[in-house]
């Protein structure tokens, strides 16, 4: 005997595996899903290494140095949702052991002779102007691909990445890597990315990361009555917003020269790269002297050209604007971060412009 529900439960089953083996194809056939498997597979292989923080610090077999970095993150950790309020779920409580120094090579290209990136669509997140790699010779391929279609070409590696609160990111040993500030910045950053994430809106995404994990580890340092060590967290910090304003200027200086020259690709060519020479001078010369945390060779080192020029915009982008919300809200990181939330979700398609007119608004 059949009945309406076993029917109703049939036709689910069905559409369900119909669109089950319409997702398996398109993973398979189209570029962008093979892509997603592949980082579905490294993604894979860093869950399973994965081993609880806890248990690696109460092993005797454990470092003490590596331990006391790894009790900072912890600490990092609950700071990040008991004072600044960010969504943590089990993130940073593993630790995965990589047998690499470089977690993933991220890629950024951009037209030659104009201020536009090019991007890539995945799905949730939308469009994103770089895509990270795992498979380096495919990270080294897809560059030359890139560099022969006339973009410039960014490639750079990266040690740590946020699966937006998808998985329980664990702590990698990229990361432990770095200084005690540099960790408790990148715990606190990529905690931003679980917390709120917009989607098609990578350039606020970065900046507002970027901001909040600044402002939080000088915050988490001090509050852990380590003030000296909080006070170079805010000198990196002021050196990023010095560096951020430079990348503005250079950002208007080349539109402007694009703009002077709308017809011949040529003397469009030839204006960038007569700014970006003189932007080397200003950035070793000028600049240099005014940053306490970044040394003259680290400078002269800096890539220049449109694809490296709208990467550092895109962790940079208004970083003054985000310290002007957190002044309004008398330097109380949470509430701050609370406000920028929920202006970006008032304007999703302009989440800077939605700042930019709290902040412009008369106190009341």
């Amino acid at each position: 005997m059949f009945s309406y529900q076993r029917i109703k439960w049939g036709w689910v089953r069905g559409g369900l595996a119909a669109f089950a083996l319409v997702a398996v194809g398109y993973l398979i056939i189209s570029p962008t899903g093979r892509y997603l498997l592949r980082a579905a597979w490294a993604e894979g292989g860093i869950l399973a290494r994965r081993r609880q923080i806890t248990a690696i610090i109460a092993d005797s077999a454990t470092k003490p140095g590596v331990a006391a970095r790894l009790r900072l993150v912890l600490a990092a950790r609950a700071f990040a949702a008991d004072s600044v309020g960010l969504e943590t779920g089990k993130s940073f409580t593993t630790y995965s052991a990589l047998d690499r120094d470089t977690l993933v090579l991220v890629l950024s290209g951009a037209y030659r002779d104009k201020l536009a990136s090019y991007t890539w669509w995945f799905p949730v997140v939308g469009r994103v102007p770089y895509k990270g790699y795992f498979d380096f010779p495919a990270a080294t391929a897809a560059a030359r691909s890139l560099d022969a279609s006339g973009f410039d070409v960014y490639l750079r590696p990266s040690p740590a990445f946020s699966t937006l609160g998808w998985f329980n990111d664990p702590l990698l040993s990229t990361s432990l890597r770095a200084d005690t500030l540099d960790l408790a910045n990148t715990v606190i950053h990529e905690l931003t990315h679980n917390t709120f994430y917009a989607p098609g809106q990578a350039v606020f995404n970065e900046s507002f990361a970027n901001f909040v994990g600044a402002r939080g580890s000088a915050w988490f340092f001090r509050s852990r009555g380590a003030p000296a060590a909080a006070d170079e967290a805010d000198a990196r910090w002021s050196d990023e917003k010095l560096l951020a304003q430079f990348w503005a200027r250079l950002y208007q200086e080349v539109d402007s020269a694009f703009r002077a020259h709308p017809v011949d690709s040529l003397e469009r060519l030839a204006a960038r790269d007569t700014l970006y020479v003189r932007a080397r001078r200003e950035l070793v010369d000028v600049l240099g002297p005014q940053l306490r945390t970044i040394g003259p060779r680290a400078l002269e080192r800096v890539r220049l050209d449109n694809a490296a020029l709208l990467a550092h915009r895109l962790y940079a982008t208004d970083l003054d604007l985000f310290d002007r919300v957190w002044v309004r809200e008398h330097g109380d990181l949470r509430r701050s971060v609370l406000r920028i939330i929920a202006l970006a979700k008032s304007r999703p398609k302009d989440p800077f412009g939605a700042l930019r007119e709290w902040v412009a608004a008369p106190r009341t």
